[in-house]
């Protein structure tokens, strides 16, 4: 069996944030991998996400709009979405379609934690 092009690991950081780690490429095929990662996420109850990037090698149009649909659904909720560790590959892709612009970014995962600490 072949391994997976994306792998989530999904974290509770205490009871203001849940971390989803991914690993690997996002792209229109894997986007489903960390979709599930954070339905489930959202089914219970965790409503302050951070996106750890720090392992995507690689994001597409896929992934993109997976972030985008994840922003809407979740400040539907009254959470917020954050990314975290984008590595230049990715960041210069979000930063290129001006979703810096909607999507609240952050250096590191620590930065992205202790700003949901803080969220309302």
């Amino acid at each position: 069996m072949m391994d997976p092009f994306l792998t989530v690991t999904t974290t509770i950081v205490g009871e203001r944030a849940t971390v989803l780690s991914a690993t690997g490429e996002i792209d229109g095929d894997s986007r489903k991998i960390l979709g599930e990662a954070a339905d489930a996420a959202i089914a219970a109850g965790q409503h302050r996400l951070v996106i750890d990037l720090t392992g995507v090698t690689f994001c597409d149009s896929g992934g993109l709009s997976l972030f985008v649909e994840l922003h809407r659904r979740i400040t539907a909720l009254g959470g917020e979405l954050r990314l975290a560790g984008l590595r230049e590959m990715v960041a210069t892709v979000v930063r290129a379609t001006n979703l810096d612009r909607l999507l609240l970014l952050y250096p590191t995962v620590d930065e992205a934690v202790e700003a949901s600490r803080h969220a309302g």
